[in-house]
């Protein structure tokens, strides 16, 4: 039987001790090197030239963000490892995954005639797009500089391609990713100004046609964008209230300023019920009028 002996009358709570630090720096290695063989795991897969493993490495690096999130001291050890190239999630991301499938197709036939074999890349399907989308939203809430570096592969207009092109679950998805780059990238907020990205958004908004739930999603990103950009004169995005006016119309561009400030001291979920239910009536306005 295991009898546990009284702690030193003489020793506070927090104080530290050569036991007690090494066993926290042993700790903090452990933590370490799960964080990284995690990564790497998935990074591998996520890099194959097969769209199945691929897929596979994607769900593994999102749950390994979801775990991440969990805490500050995981999350400050996610932010180390993306200064390492190896460990860097968002060039795998464009350079596999959400990359143009247009630039893989062979032009002419000399590989007929070569020794060397053909290289086979499968394309990405849309539940590959997908989930790469959700593994950049997450990679760029989680750390900063991820926006940066997503800039460099061009990343909005990939994006705005993907929400003209792709269906109602990778646009989805996009239309998030895109809020994740932009919130605090005023270089990703220019890019998106020259796409002409609130003009996109507004077509999909008022296309009856359209699948709802992609309209509301619309109606969320606007109502997040706006509460966003709003009281920032001067900076990138400026004149979207203007922007909003002439795609949307008064009635619905006013219903748009007044609830992008819904519930700044709600929880989180409470925060979320109110979002839905603003872009609930931002679509019924539009329908409406």
């Amino acid at each position: 039987m295991m009898h546990h002996l009284p702690k030193a009358f003489w020793r506070s709570e927090n104080e530290s001790t050569p036991v007690s630090d090494l066993v926290t720096s042993l700790d903090d290695q452990r933590l370490y090197r799960e964080v990284t063989l995690a990564l790497r795991t998935g990074l591998r897969d996520a890099r194959s030239d097969f769209s199945f493993l691929r897929l596979r490495g994607l769900r593994s690096i999102l749950k390994f963000l979801r775990s991440v999130a969990a805490s500050d001291p995981t999350i400050n050890l996610f932010s180390h490892t993306q200064s390492i190239p190896d460990l860097q999630v968002v060039p795998v991301l464009f350079q596999h995954s959400l990359h143009d499938f247009q630039d893989q197709i062979i032009t002419n036939l000399d590989h007929i005639f070569s020794v060397q074999p053909l290289k086979i890349t499968s394309p990405s399907t849309d539940a590959e797009v997908s989930l790469a989308l959700r593994v950049l939203e997450g990679s760029c809430l989680l750390h900063r500089e991820s926006m940066l570096l997503a800039h460099h592969f061009k990343a909005v207009q990939v994006l705005m391609n993907i929400l003209a092109t792709r269906g109602v679950l990778e646009q989805g998805a996009c239309l998030d990713a895109l809020i994740a780059i932009m919130m605090d990238s005023s270089i990703n907020q220019l890019d998106f100004e020259a796409c002409n990205g609130i003009e996109e958004v507004a077509l999909l908004i008022r296309d009856k046609q359209v699948d709802e739930n992609l309209r509301m999603k619309c109606g969320e990103f606007l109502l997040l964008l706006i509460g966003h950009v709003n009281g920032r004169e001067g900076a990138p995005m400026a004149g979207i209230h203007d922007d909003i006016r002439r795609l949307l119309g008064e009635k619905s561009a006013s219903l748009i300023w007044a609830a992008s400030q819904f519930g700044s001291t709600l929880d989180p979920d409470q925060r979320l019920m109110a979002l839905h239910i603003q872009a609930r009536r931002v679509l019924e306005s539009l329908d409406l009028y």
